[in-house]
């Protein structure tokens, strides 16, 4: 995770000088402000790559003496099939016209959308560990 946080150090050093840069020479602040931001998480990323490495060392992937058995294991749960993204992507399309057509519309959206999410979160919370 070390060469990971520099990498977005790095990125992140990038965004600060292209924003000090069109900050100055462009004077219009919103672009700035979007620069800033990419900045800003990208430092994001950075810190917890950082916070990884420190707390964990180096991964079998960094290392030139790994073996191949030691990321070896459960990969984790993918489920095989599930009704919800596409609950998901109803309630966003329907909520995205209801900001065109309408309050009412865009409300019934939400709902839709909200009942998406909290199903793909809590679809399989009986399940315990990988």
């Amino acid at each position: 995770m070390k060469h990971e946080s520099y990498l977005f150090a790095g990125v992140s050093l990038f965004f600060l000088v292209t924003a000090a840069a069109y900050g100055w020479f462009s004077r219009e602040p919103a672009g700035t402000v979007a620069l800033l931001v990419s900045c800003l998480m990208a430092g994001v990323i950075a810190f917890f790559s950082m916070v990884n490495y420190r707390r964990k060392g180096l991964r079998p992937e960094d290392r030139p003496d790994s073996e191949i058995r030691e990321r070896a294991g459960a990969v984790g749960f993918f489920p095989p099939h599930s009704p919800y993204p596409v609950v998901t992507a109803l309630g966003v399309t329907v909520l995205a016209v209801g900001v065109v057509y309408g309050a009412w519309l865009a409300l019934i959206g939400l709902g839709v959308l909200g009942g998406g999410v909290f199903g793909l979160v809590f679809q399989y919370v009986e399940r315990r560990g990988a």
